[in-house]
């Protein structure tokens, strides 16, 4: 997923590496910035490409697990940490005076770009949200400064539901007392909601109307919208798991060239239809794990099967120097309140018990998912 659009998000980087606070930022300086990052892009498309999948394992444990892609250079990530108690407020198009609220719950969060920008996480309750990118297709109401006191920016929206709401009904009957805008003109969002039940629901703002879908395939990409991608699964009825028998045609025999020919035709490029399909039925075939750990892992597994070559996305001899434009990987157990992510740097799983963490007194934080940009190596000593 790159979160944020081509020009936007190259700009929005590009101040974050130089140093410039872009809020509060006078809107013609954001203007300035936002044209010569697009004289700077103009022949780029970066990746778009975040995918999720959902599993329950065998003893009832809900696991909501994603990619999240940059492939235009290092993607600024940061793990935050939301006490209990703490002043928020959103910000606008126009600076960071949008709707306060205070945090009913204590939330842990893995951001981009700024520690505001929360792309997915769970709360203490169990909630669990995140956005992925949603271009061409979804459009939020337009910027009224004047309801700025009922303003939530759509990079933000994910923070505010998961510091005040418990369950998806809570976020559903909430969400029609703020108003969501976009933080910039071209980047757009959708979100996934899940609680511990099992229960996930798509939150897609299309004309500035909102809808919610219950998402019982467990998957999401990016565009078109939720319902289009179930209706493209049919296309791929013929797909099935395993071998495709042998068939007589005109005298002679057709057999399958290798295994797994009964999903020959699976599309294997990284556009967001072709990796729903991908999505859904890797997860329809999915071994059942019995607890939540193994199910944790069975997700990485599958998310491999999503990283996107830096490589692919540029034309050659241009590619930036990082290892992938999958930056990075999350698994979060709901029912055990668990958040668990890999990056590109480093594929070592790393774990955030969020159920240990007292929200009465720990601090808002934010701090980088990798301390060290590094992959360790376990060296095996060979007969000594």
């Amino acid at each position: 997923m790159t979160f944020l659009c081509a020009v936007q998000g190259y700009c929005t980087i590009f101040a974050t590496f130089i140093g410039v606070n872009m809020y509060p930022m006078k809107k013609q300086t954001l203007l300035s910035l936002i044209a010569g990052a697009a004289l700077l892009t103009s022949s780029l498309v970066p990746a778009a490409a975040c995918t999720g999948i959902a599993l329950t394992a065998k003893d009832g444990s809900y696991i909501q697990s994603r990619t999240i892609e940059w492939s235009e250079g290092p993607l600024v990530s940061q793990y935050v940490i939301i006490p209990r108690g703490q002043a928020l407020r959103s910000m606008t198009p126009t600076g960071q005076n949008g709707l306060q609220y205070t945090a009913k719950y204590g939330v842990v969060g893995l951001a981009v770009v700024q520690k505001e920008f929360i792309a997915e996480g769970i709360n203490e309750a169990g909630l669990s949200a995140g956005l992925f990118f949603f271009p061409q297709y979804g459009s939020y109401q337009s910027y009224e400064p004047s309801a700025n006191d009922s303003t939530v920016v759509d990079l933000q929206l994910a923070g505010w539901m998961l510091s005040q709401f418990s369950t998806i009904d809570e976020v559903k009957a909430a969400l029609s007392s703020v108003r969501v805008v976009g933080l910039y003109p071209s980047s757009v969002v959708h979100w996934r909601i899940g609680d511990p039940s099992g229960r996930q629901v798509v939150l897609e703002i299309v004309n500035g109307e909102a809808s919610f879908y219950e998402n019982e395939v467990g998957v999401l990409t990016n565009a078109p919208g939720f319902q289009w991608h179930l209706t493209n699964l049919n296309n791929y009825v013929n797909l099935q798991p395993g071998n495709a028998p042998s068939r007589p045609l005109s005298g002679i025999t057709l057999v399958p060239t290798g295994s797994n020919s009964g999903f020959l035709g699976l599309p294997g490029d990284d556009t967001p239809p072709s990796r729903f399909v991908r999505a859904a039925f890797f997860r329809a075939t999915a071994p059942q794990r019995e607890t939540a750990f193994e199910t944790v892992t069975e997700c990485f597994h599958l998310l491999n099967n999503f990283d996107v070559p830096i490589g692919i996305d540029h034309p050659e001899g241009q590619c930036p120097d990082i290892p992938s434009a999958t930056q990075w990987t999350s698994a979060i157990d709901l029912t055990h309140k668990k958040v668990y992510y890999k990056t590109a740097y480093n594929n070592t799983i790393r774990c955030i018990d969020v159920a240990a963490i007292d929200f009465t007194r720990v601090k808002y934080t934010a701090e980088p998912m990798d301390a060290v940009q590094e992959q360790p190596v376990e060296m095996i000593r060979v007969g000594r």
